[in-house]
């Protein structure tokens, strides 16, 4: 009697653990259709597909971060920064919900708590280059140069191929009046493929910049 018992608790089990992997390689295909329709400008639909993923899989926390960023692509920042917080909840080394904490809250320009947490999504990953970058836009907004100009240079150590730090870094340089490596950054993202700052200023002699800086320019 109590080996058949036993047999039928492991077959609960295994039954059970077939059951739990099944919910989430069907959750994640719901994740991964709500992410085609997000590419397709279609967020309601992704929303629904996210919906569907967590209540197969509540504690999904790749769901919760991506239902995040379709708010935060509609405005929504308050309902994002929720999703966000409960991925990392669930998932406390998701380096990138974090990231997206710091980036919703930069939307709200509420530069200290996005600097917050940008700092714990490179705590978890030290190679996370785009968080450095956009940490530095949080120390630019508030004004300390410094620093931004350390984080755009800690992406670029990184990864170098990023043309954002580079252009960013290029607007600090412009702002403290270092036209030279202003203009070495501008052209370094132009030819990364980020070419708005470099484009803005060609027309007027690219790297005669003195005239606009005494100017104030943004």
């Amino acid at each position: 009697m109590l080996k058949k018992t036993i047999i039928l608790y492991l077959l609960i089990l295994m039954l059970a653990g077939c059951a739990s992997t099944a919910n989430h390689q069907r959750a994640a295909e719901l994740v991964n259709l709500g992410m085609t329709y997000v590419q397709n400008g279609q967020f309601d639909f992704a929303m629904d597909e996210y919906n569907k993923a967590i209540e197969i899989n509540p504690e999904f926390a790749k769901a919760y971060n991506d239902r995040g960023n379709v708010y935060f692509m509609k405005g929504e920042f308050d309902l994002a920064i929720k999703e966000y917080f409960m991925a990392v909840d669930i998932e406390p080394t998701f380096a990138k919900a974090y990231s997206n904490l710091g980036f919703a809250h930069f939307e709200k320009n509420q530069y200290a708590k996005a600097i917050k947490h940008y700092t714990s999504a490179i705590k978890i990953n030290p190679q996370y280059a785009k968080a450095y970058n956009n940490r530095g836009l949080a120390y630019y907004a508030s004004g300390n140069f410094d620093l931004a100009l350390l984080d755009y240079s800690m992406a670029i150590d990184i990864d170098p191929t990023l043309a954002k730090p580079y252009d960013n870094r290029g607007t600090v340089f412009l702002e403290i009046g270092d036209i030279e490596k202003a203009c070495s950054d501008f052209t370094k993202a132009c030819e990364l493929g980020e070419c708005s700052t470099f484009e803005m200023f060609e027309d007027d002699a690219f790297c005669a910049f003195t005239y606009l800086a005494m100017a104030g320019v943004e």
